[in-house]
């Protein structure tokens, strides 16, 4: 990975717009300190094509990101276990249940088709990080390539990733406390206080209280949330290696024969509600105005993570399916325990143990993600598409604390009223259109602004994100009719939402003045 120092660069000849509209350029005193000159390009033209297309100039955004009021406290190291607590774990400790039933043995295939699916993104995420080290992620790449519309779409489909997969994992959260309650102590939550609607209960306590205590640690500041980050990290890495050893103990290679008990069918559909698992280094992506050295240390967070996430879950995947038949799954919650339960003796140590760095695996996913999810919000205002209060900063936390506490009060809302097998794949389809569209983006920046510089560069372009497009439409046709009718009725709701609000505070259409 080539390192080029890159903080501030000018924009290209491409992105630079007219005199009469100047960008928001970074432009720096011989001190190093970022200053901010002008304003926003205008849109060029008032007419409804050109709003729906107008794009955001790559200099503008390296130039906000410079000029961001959020802390630089986040090196290499920190980005990359951001990363990988964004990620490990939620495929592994909450949707295996789910996904095992629908593909068989073949799930671990699901992982690793699943996994070459993020690749290819994680290439195109790593080189637009570099370019543009800002909290938008793909919302703020798409702004720059494909105009505001399409910006738009996509941020309305991270919200839904995010946002979604949080609840998701935070109903997993639950399932793990209510298991070590009943390993340690013989009891476990009523249904009425465990369970959403529709599944026998009224709400989901647990789930909705990780959300809030999630939210208490972000409310503190990024520097503190990365430590406690850090260390339940340790923890999970930990909890998985214990699992892997002691499930190897049970293993019988008669549990993978047939391999695709289902078919290749089957196996897509398990690659399709497992995809929401890889979504950690999109959550690295939205820390790039927190990085201390984003250009050089955000690209290389996203691949170290993705690499590792994976191997761990094509590991533990074979453990579980060695240990337990497939068929076993099948409704199964908090299901690495109780693999341990029905197939390893040695009694309650080793469920116990499990259970506790499942709960603390879940806590760090639900921290990392709900803390992407914010910063995506962060972008999005910042922008004018939705209310400013979402872009207001704390002075002492350097925290966007109005931001932080409505969207924790969304997700714990959503977390205990909302099944987690209809959560995790509303999360799926949200994630993939995100991906797909991330991958357009590099082609298009490739061809737009040949010579801005890039720290990474995504190998055998265009050839490559045109795969990771391939892949994500494949994953996007696994999934089923109910999960696309949902998404379609929340696209819906985003359109109208823009049509009211966004394309008329959008900064790009605000009258400006040309610096003297």
């Amino acid at each position: 990975m080539a390192d080029i120092d890159l903080w501030p660069f000018p924009p290209p000849p491409a992105d630079r717009p007219s005199a009469s509209s100047r960008a928001i350029q970074p432009r720096c005193g011989g001190s190093g300190t970022v200053e901010r000159v002008g304003t926003r390009p205008q849109a060029e033209g008032r007419t409804g094509k050109n709003r729906l297309t107008r794009r955001q100039a790559v200099g503008t955004l390296v130039g906000e990101a410079a000029a961001s009021p959020l802390r630089r406290t986040m090196g290499v190291a920190q980005l990359t276990l951001l990363s990988v607590g964004a990620t490990l774990g939620t495929g592994i400790f909450v949707v295996l249940g789910e996904a095992v039933p629908e593909a068989g043995p073949a799930i671990v295939v699901s992982f690793v088709l699943a996994g070459v699916t993020a690749l290819f993104s994680a290439l195109s995420y790593a080189e637009l990080a570099g370019m543009i080290p800002g909290s938008g992620s793909s919302y703020s790449y798409a702004y720059a390539t494909l105009g505001e519309l399409v910006a738009w779409v996509c941020g309305w489909c991270l919200i839904l990733e995010y946002g979604v997969s949080v609840a998701a994992v935070a109903v997993g959260w639950g399932q793990y406390v209510n298991e070590l309650l009943d390993l340690v102590f013989g009891v476990t939550l009523p249904d009425s206080l465990s369970a959403p609607p529709g599944l026998g209960g009224t709400l989901n306590i647990p789930a909705a209280l990780i959300v809030v205590l999630a939210m208490v640690v972000l409310l503190r500041g990024a520097r503190e949330s990365a430590v406690a980050n850090t260390v339940m990290v340790g923890v999970k890495i930990a909890a998985l290696v214990m699992f892997c050893a002691v499930a190897f103990t049970a293993f019988r290679a008669g549990n993978f024969h047939p391999l695709f008990p289902l078919g290749a069918a089957g196996m897509s559909a398990g690659a399709a509600s497992l995809f929401f698992s890889y979504i950690g280094f999109d959550a690295a992506s939205t820390a790039g105005e927190e990085a201390r050295n984003p250009q050089r240390d955000l690209p290389r967070a996203i691949i170290l993570s993705l690499v590792l996430v994976t191997a761990l879950y094509v590991l533990v995947a074979v453990a579980a399916l060695g240990a337990m038949p497939w068929k076993q799954f099948a409704g199964t919650e908090a299901t690495l325990s109780q693999v341990l339960v029905r197939s390893v003796g040695g009694g309650n140590l080793w469920p116990v143990l499990l259970s506790i760095g499942a709960v603390v695996a879940t806590t760090s996913v639900v921290l990392t993600v709900q803390y992407g999810q914010i910063r995506i919000l962060f972008a999005m205002a910042r922008d004018g598409l939705v209310p400013p209060l979402f872009a207001r900063v704390h002075p002492r936390t350097g925290v966007p604390r109005a931001n932080t506490v409505i969207v924790s009060g969304f997700i714990a809302v959503l977390a205990a009223l909302v099944p987690l097998g209809s959560l995790a794949d509303a999360t799926s389809i949200g994630t993939l259109f995100a991906f797909m569209l991330v991958n357009l983006a590099v082609v298009i920046l490739r061809r737009r602004s040949p010579g801005t510089p890039r720290s990474f560069r995504v190998p055998l372009s265009p050839l490559t994100p045109l795969l990771g497009v391939g892949f994500c439409v494949y994953m996007l046709f696994s999934l089923g009719a109910g999960t696309w009718i949902a998404f379609g009725v929340w696209m819906a709701a985003g359109l109208v939402i823009y049509g009211l609000y966004g394309i008329r505070h959008s900064k790009l259409d605000a009258p400006h003045e040309d610096p003297a």
